[in-house]
């Protein structure tokens, strides 16, 4: 649109409504310690990177951080890289969740771990600064009284999962 085609000759042909979209073109990271550490990438970045053939395969257990659907389509393309166990951690509960059910329900007959409730606090990493691990603090809200994002957690109630890939959505 703009080049091959301008929205006045699309009003021509009958069209009314309009959306225009570009996508996201980057992630953003969750400002935790080590999440810049070797195996952490964001999701787009990943999504990118196995689309150009630049990743492959993934050695170990992968966790995948986020609730969209392209925390989704990381965890579902995870799951088809390795050999290892796919678990995706989420902020908010099943019931507001911004996966789609449809996202959801096939993430889950791939054996994709779905956990609610749970954000990440620090990346755990080896002595070379390469994963072995992440943090988790449960979240108690996502949102605050005036339906704003802005997550609170309960830091006493924490859960440490091993794995060599964080991927951040």
């Amino acid at each position: 649109v703009g080049k091959d085609i301008t929205i006045e000759e699309l009003r021509k042909e009958g069209y009314t409504g309009f959306y225009i979209a570009i996508g996201c073109q980057g992630g953003r990271l969750p400002g935790i310690e080590n999440e810049k550490a070797n195996g952490c990438i964001t999701a787009v970045e990943f999504l990118k990177d196995v689309q150009t053939k630049k990743v492959e395969k993934l050695d170990g257990d992968v966790v995948v951080i986020g609730g969209g659907n392209v925390a989704i389509d990381a965890s579902r393309t995870s799951i088809r890289l390795t050999d290892g166990k796919v678990s995706m951690f989420a902020l908010e509960t099943r019931d507001i969740i911004p996966a789609s059910d449809e996202e959801i329900e096939e993430a889950s007959e791939e054996n994709v771990s779905i956990n609610y409730g749970w954000g990440p606090k620090e990346v755990l990493v080896d002595e070379n600064n390469n994963v072995k691990g992440i943090v988790l603090k449960k979240c108690i809200s996502v949102f605050d009284e005036n339906k704003r994002f802005s997550p609170k957690y309960d830091e006493n109630e924490l859960l440490t999962i091993e794995c060599k890939h964080v991927i951040f959505s």
